[in-house]
């Protein structure tokens, strides 16, 4: 149960809350990492949705730090407590209060204090230097799953795929913890921008299924978005059942917002199988008259056109209301419409006679499939509207 171990660890540290305002507490009598093992049990309380562990997490640190201060400088010489300190620092501990701790006699090895030193106080390329080489799974897991999220951090940048392992290793250091939330937090954006879809796919089940209910579901949620729309993950019909399958577990407006941008990509990109796909679960989850539904209709009747129903698909970018659509909504329909007339239009070639010099009349369907010279143009005209609205963009 969350609330009985986040009580218990309270009262480590705190142990004469419960008593009267006018009490004098004793001299605290725990050895650090005693101390420190409580901030983890909130913190972990914290992944699994406990906002009471969440609200007593500030203070909680600033008195674990006042107990650190107290103590016996001969405490230090045990390498937990030395290891300790390092975790507090990473678990969110100020740099302040360690830098007033005896340094002469904490028994922890120097690199592992001062890069958690210089990554809290935002020293990155320091704490890169002093930290990369370390090997998380070398230390005792209390410490190599912090280490490793830490690594992971400071390499996310210049070494992605290094940065993914040191994830993976924080994750299976301390599962079920903070510190797994928070990799899973990290990883799947690094995974998305490689484009590992099935990576990608087990990090957001495994959020899901462990960390549903965490304070912070909501950064992960985010950068789930980020990896999924700015990579081509979600741009193969293929495996579109499971993006739709893995985005049930978002609320509908969330859900709305990144179908519609998935869809918008896919046009750009030319993948109109999504572009349909995607504009079609947008119609479904927008309600009557609004933007949403309009922006909907903009993509899946682009879709429709470029596709098999040329003027069913015409017909509905004619009937979109566009006073529910912004200024770059509208020059996105401009565009389209004008796409749409352009491939109609007769493809000129070579005449023989006079005969020949009347253009061929427009045949009633187009069919992009076996036509190269009109996908091409259409390709055109899609790379072209991508600039336009680039460069409109407010």
């Amino acid at each position: 149960m969350i609330r009985p171990l986040l009580r218990s660890a309270l009262l480590l540290v705190l142990p004469f809350a419960a008593a009267g305002a006018g009490a004098e507490p004793a001299p605290p009598s725990h050895e650090p990492y005693e101390y420190v093992r409580s901030l983890q049990a909130v913190q972990d309380a914290i992944a699994h949705g406990d906002t009471a562990a969440h609200s007593s997490h500030g203070t909680l640190i600033r008195q674990i730090g006042e107990r650190f201060l107290a103590a016996d400088p001969a405490v230090w010489s045990n390498p937990q407590n030395g290891q300790a300190v390092v975790i507090y620092l990473l678990s969110g501990g100020p740099p302040q209060i360690v830098r007033k701790l005896p340094r002469d006699k904490l028994n922890v090895e120097g690199r592992l204090f001062d890069g958690a030193l210089a990554y809290v106080e935002g020293r990155q390329d320091e704490a890169r230097d002093l930290l990369k080489d370390v090997k998380p799974r070398n230390l005792p897991s209390g410490l190599g799953g912090q280490v490793a999220l830490v690594q992971g951090a400071l390499l996310a940048r210049a070494e992605a795929s290094l940065a993914i392992e040191r994830l993976d290793d924080a994750r299976l250091l301390l599962p079920g913890t903070l510190v797994e939330e928070a990799a899973l937090r990290r990883e799947i954006l690094l995974v998305g921008q490689a484009e590992d879809f099935d990576k990608f796919e087990f990090l957001a089940q495994s959020y899901v299924r462990h960390y549903k209910n965490s304070v912070y579901a909501a950064d992960f949620w985010q950068r789930f978005s980020s990896g999924l729309t700015q990579s081509g993950l979600a741009l193969d019909d293929r495996r579109f059942p499971r993006i739709a399958a893995l985005l049930e577990q978002i609320d509908g407006a969330s859900r709305l917002k990144l179908y519609l941008v998935i869809a918008r990509a896919a046009m750009l990109r030319g993948r109109i199988a999504v572009t349909r796909l995607a504009g079609e679960r947008a119609l479904s989850l927008s309600g009557d008259a609004t933007a949403e539904r309009e922006r909907a209709h903009v993509f899946r009747g682009t879709s429709r056109v470029l596709a098999d129903e040329y003027d069913g698909g015409l017909a509905e970018l004619k009937a979109i209301d566009r006073s529910k659509l912004a200024e770059r909504d509208i020059l996105l329909l401009n565009a389209t419409v004008q796409l749409a007339l352009d491939i109609r239009k007769p493809i000129a070639g070579p005449s023989t006679d006079a005969a020949t010099d009347k253009p061929p009349p427009t045949p009633a369907r187009i069919d992009l499939a076996s036509s190269n010279a009109t996908l091409l143009r259409a390709r055109k005209n899609l790379e072209e509207l991508e600039l336009l609205t680039k460069e409109r963009r407010p």
